[in-house]
């Protein structure tokens, strides 16, 4: 993030982060658009993200130019080709933040409807699961006693634990990870939380590996299959 120096009475000089400098970059219709195609976690070429953005590959160019000298993108290079991502979980969480205050866009087609009415059901927010089966799948541990509320937010339980393990995620492993074991996130679209943390992208990835969800192609949505509605319904009491 860009900072700017001064100095207080004493003489002495701080160091203030400039919100402004951040915010200006945040502050397009393309680059906004190209975070947003990001938020989920996944690596895109730039021809991709021009596409999301709908401008041309110059300008989609330029764009990322501006977002990796904020450090609001990272870019991977494989051979010719140049991928790029959010830097970090950081920057997905500010991308869900703002999307708590920033009014809904009215769908100008049938077609854009849909697509909304998809994402705000489930879709995926830096590797775990958000949207209304995201929280519903919160709200249903939550209920059954694999999480409890505290002051510090969600806690595992031990029957939580074993929930989890049965379903194939090493729980043990995941505590020895660098990051939270699990977290509150504020859903966008349903006001509530949902689970986040090490978990919540272990939950998402073993729900992939299952088969009981499926991805959208070229958005962060996903789909519920018809297995995976049997298996939440059987495991968590969840009819969708």
């Amino acid at each position: 993030m860009i900072a700017q120096a001064h100095f207080d009475m004493h003489g002495i000089m701080s160091v203030d982060p400039d919100v402004p400098a951040v915010a200006a970059t945040l502050a397009d219709r393309s680059r906004a658009a190209m975070l947003m195609a990001l938020a989920d976690g996944k690596a895109l070429p730039a021809g991709e993200l021009a596409r999301c953005a709908r401008v041309s590959a110059q300008t989609a160019s330029w764009h990322l130019a501006r977002m990796l000298e904020a450090k609001l993108v990272a870019v991977e290079i494989h051979g010719r080709h140049r991928y790029y991502r959010v830097a970090n979980e950081h920057v997905a969480r500010l991308l869900e933040a703002l999307s708590l205050f920033a009014p809904p866009r009215p769908a100008l087609t049938a077609l854009q409807n849909d697509a909304a009415r998809t994402l705000r059901f489930a879709r995926t927010c830096y590797g775990h699961l958000a949207g209304t089966m995201g929280v519903s799948l919160a709200e249903a541990m939550r209920s059954r006693g694999y999480l409890r509320d505290s002051d510090a937010g969600w806690l595992l339980t031990a029957a939580g634990e074993s929930w989890f393990g049965a379903l194939g995620i090493d729980v043990p492993n995941l505590r020895r990870a660098r990051r939270p074991l699990l977290r509150q996130c504020l859903d966008w679209s349903e006001r509530r939380y949902h689970l986040a943390g090490a978990l919540g992208d272990a939950l998402a990835a073993r729900c992939f590996e299952l088969g009981w969800l499926a991805r959208v192609r070229q958005s962060r949505a996903v789909r519920l299959t018809d297995r995976g509605r049997a298996a939440l319904r059987e495991r968590l009491g969840i009819s969708f």
